[in-house]
């Protein structure tokens, strides 16, 4: 009888247009179908995404590794023969409110040596500082990763030993903007520095040549306003009158060469500091972290006095002595 009664029921459920029992479940079975092929579309949409991503990545850093590469066959000839004694080649541009220097060079350093010392995710950053601090202007530099991105806090002063409270400070953003097997590029930038100075650029982009050697471009460039024009135009009518950088202009009467003196010659020397320093960290690298010193800034002195014209500033101890005290006080006050 109670089947009987259930029959009937479902019989009428079904002529009041009901649905019989367990429908229900059939529907919600079909929604859990949907959602599921939903999510699924959305997952698969987010894949295809990020390997675009990805793939365009790799894009952008083989076209630039095949331009800098371009580039390097282009200066075969001026890298085998110049005046730097090393392979190396150099360019500077002027304009009405910046200035640019690039150097271009081969370093006989494996670019998986190169790229591990200068683009690590986790030790790049904190070995830039030691980079930074060989060139004699950089007081002090401090690396720091937070939720602004990753940043350089450089102290920039006279080339003597000075307080702290005495220097400029230089926020550099640090970006590596493009990574790949073979090709690197990092970027430091600033919005702003001393004198009415801004959009300060230290980019570092290398390729491999081979399994031995890799190919550098550095870049170092900074824009300007009427405070700094003023400051320099008495600067290089006075203490700067006689510096020069490494663009020959012509002979001298003596039939040694003319240099460029100026602001792009000053562009050139801070340029030129700053590969060195580059180089002299790479050349560091073979001895244990905690005796590199001493080799850093030996090798970074000894490589600026092949260019005593340009670059000589101070003497050997007096260097040492005040990077020395720099250094020590770069690690007590992190």
């Amino acid at each position: 009888m109670e089947e009987g009664r259930i029959s009937n029921s479902c019989k009428r459920k079904r002529e009041r247009g009901g649905r019989p029992q367990g429908s229900g479940s059939l529907s919600v079975g079909a929604l859990d179908m949907s959602m599921t092929a939903r999510l699924m579309e959305t997952l698969l949409i987010t894949v295809l995404l990020l390997c675009s991503l990805c793939h365009s990545g790799l894009s952008l850093a083989a076209d630039d590794a095949a331009v800098l590469h371009q580039k390097y066959a282009s200066l075969k000839s001026q890298l085998s023969n110049n005046q730097f004694q090393r392979a190396l080649h150099l360019d500077s541009t002027e304009s009405p409110s910046t200035l640019k220097g690039d150097i271009y060079a081969v370093v006989d350093y494996s670019f998986a040596s190169v790229n591990s010392a200068l683009n690590d995710p986790d030790q790049g950053l904190a070995n830039w500082c030691d980079v930074m601090i060989l060139h004699p202007n950089t007081k002090y530099c401090h690396a720091s990763s937070g939720s602004n991105g990753k940043r350089l806090s450089v102290n920039i002063g006279k080339k003597i030993q000075q307080p702290l409270a005495d220097t400029y400070l230089v926020e550099f953003n640090y970006l590596v903007a493009i990574t790949s097997p073979e090709y690197f590029q990092v970027d430091l930038s600033a919005n702003s520095g001393p004198l009415d100075t801004k959009d300060y650029r230290i980019v570092l982009e290398a390729v491999a040549i081979d399994d031995k050697r890799t190919f550098l471009h550095l870049t170092y460039s900074y824009s300007y306003g009427m405070a700094w024009r003023m400051a320099i135009k008495s600067y290089l009518a006075t203490i700067g009158r006689n510096k020069v950088g490494f663009t020959s202009t012509g002979l001298q009467s003596n039939g040694q060469p003319d240099y460029i003196g100026g602001v792009r010659g000053m562009v050139e020397r801070n340029t030129m500091r700053y590969y060195l320093a580059i180089e002299a960290y790479l050349n560091a690298l073979s001895l244990p972290a905690d005796k590199r010193l001493e080799k850093l800034l030996s090798n970074w002195f000894s490589s600026t006095e092949q260019y005593t014209r340009q670059l000589h500033e101070v003497e050997r101890q007096e260097y040492m002595q005040m990077k020395y005290q720099e250094y020590q006080r770069q690690q007590t006050e992190q």
